[in-house]
Order: C-alpha cells, then sequence, then structure tokens
C-alpha cells in the first residue's frame, strides 16, 4: 500500500531521515517508535505530503507522491493536536471539511454516534476538552471511510470509554483491510493493537518486525521494557523476520 524508498529528508545541517526503506502493508497496524528527534514526526509528514523528501521515492498504490495529490483522499490523519478555529462549532467544523474535501462522509454519524459527540455538536472549540476535541479528530479521520488511518498519539486525554471505543474501530479497520500507521507514547496501546513496530533511532531503522518478536529478543516479557532496553543501547539490530518480509517484498 505505501512504499519508501531510500528516503533522505535534511533540514539545513541535521540529517533527519538517514536512508529509510519501508513497505506499509494492507490489513496491518503499524506503530513507528523511537526516541524524541528520532524522525517520527518528519516520517509521517513525508507519507502526508506535508514535507517533501530530499532524495528517494514514496508511492501510495503504486502512484508516486511527487507530482500527484489525488493520494491524499485515499488518507485519514488524527493529529496529536488538530488545529481548527476556535470559534466553530464542531457541526460547523464537520460541514467545514466536508465543503474542502468535495465529498460525502459515509459514516460520520456512526462515528459521532459511538463516541457521545451528539451532545457537543452545537458548541464551540473553544469551549471543549482535550478528550472532547481528540473525539471530533477522529471522527474526521475515520468519516470519509480512507483506505490509509494515520494515528498519532489517537488516545491523548481520552476517558477510558472513549478510548476503548476508539481502539475497537481500529482493530475494525484493521480487519476490513486497511493500512494503519500509529505513534503512542503508551506502550500497553502498542501491545493492544499493532502487529508490527518499527524503531527509529537518529532516523535510521533500529528494528522492524512484530511486537512478539521484539519481546523475544529483548529476554523481556513486556513491550514497555523491550524498548526501554532498546533506548538504553542506543541501538538494535532488525530482525530476521524483518529481513525476511524484506526479501519477499522485493521477491513479488
Amino acid at each position: 500500500m505505501i512504499t519508501l524508498s531510500n528516503i533522505h529528508k535534511s533540514f539545513g545541517s541535521l540529517h533527519v531521515l538517514r536512508g529509510l526503506d519501508l513497505t506499509f502493508r494492507e490489513g496491518e497496524v503499524t506503530a513507528i517508535l523511537g526516541p524524541n528527534a528520532s524522525g517520527k514526526t518528519t516520517l509521517l509528514k513525508c507519507i502526508l505530503g506535508l514535507v517533501g523528501p530530499d532524495d528517494g521515492t514514496i508511492t501510495v498504490k503504486d502512484i508516486p507522491l511527487s507530482g500527484s495529490e489525488r493520494y491524499r483522499r485515499w488518507i485519514g490523519y488524527m493529529p496529536q493536536i488538530a488545529q481548527f478555529p476556535e470559534n466553530l462549532t464542531v457541526k460547523q467544523v464537520l460541514a467545514m471539511i466536508e465543503d474542502l474535501r468535495e465529498e460525502e462522509p459515509v459514516r460520520k454519524e456512526e462515528l459521532i454516534k459511538s463516541l457521545r459527540l451528539e451532545p457537543e455538536l452545537k458548541k464551540p472549540l473553544k469551549t471543549l476538552s482535550g478528550g472532547t476535541r481528540q473525539k471530533v479528530s477522529a471522527v474526521i479521520a475515520l468519516m470519509f471511510d480512507p483506505d490509509i488511518i494515520i494515528l498519532d498519539e489517537p488516545t491523548a486525554g481520552l476517558d477510558p470509554l472513549s478510548s476503548s471505543v476508539l481502539k475497537d474501530h481500529i482493530q475494525a479497520e484493521k480487519k476490513r483491510g486497511k493500512t494503519l500507521l500509529l505513534t503512542s507514547h503508551i506502550m500497553s496501546e502498542i501491545e493492544e493493537l499493532s502487529d508490527r513496530v518499527v524503531y527509529l533511532l537518529e532516523g535510521q531503522i533500529q528494528y522492524d518486525g512484530s511486537v512478539k518478536k521484539l519481546t523475544e529478543e529483548s529476554g523481556e516479557v513486556r513491550l514497555e521494557r523491550a524498548v526501554a532496553r532498546m533506548m538504553q543501547n542506543g541501538h538494535a539490530k532488525p530482525s530476521e523476520e524483518a529481513a525476511d518480509e524484506t526479501l519477499t517484498d522485493q521477491a513479488t
């Protein structure tokens, strides 16, 4: 679904991404992990088309990102902190997004109901809590039924019930064959939702494989401990499983 080949990106003298080769597949949730300044945000921005790589290619459904914008309609994005006009009501924000996309949402009412947003629809954003704003962002990310869903700290600020509902939606989207990318500082959430972990350090891939393989290789029972060990060591070798997957992808 999404393929990155030899992606490099620098900001001035700072080399943020260093030759990334990645494929994100359908029906899979991939967690992008790494310490601060590891390149996670820049990687997501490159996929979203908000930042252009200095070198390398990115394709979505075999369409190169350079020179085309139509792939963006296939992507639903839930940022960690969404920015919308504070004076608009929730209903007006949703209508604004529909107008900008010139597209009819297919799942808006379902999502509003499941996330219990009905009482908030007529309230201005400036009156809403951080958790309620997150729910608005979740509706926007999913309401057009996108094939690719990018979630940046999706449950931050959500109450336990709303967090559980959003996780159910994420797992349902995976079962429907969607491609999902996720960032989160909550390791239990990564364990619950993700099939695969890509761990970045200084703009390079230090691990690419399943959550289970990572815990086994680290000798730790929990993902949080395994990731902490990688951060402490400062490096990790990609698993044999990831190497096998890469060879399979190249062969096909």
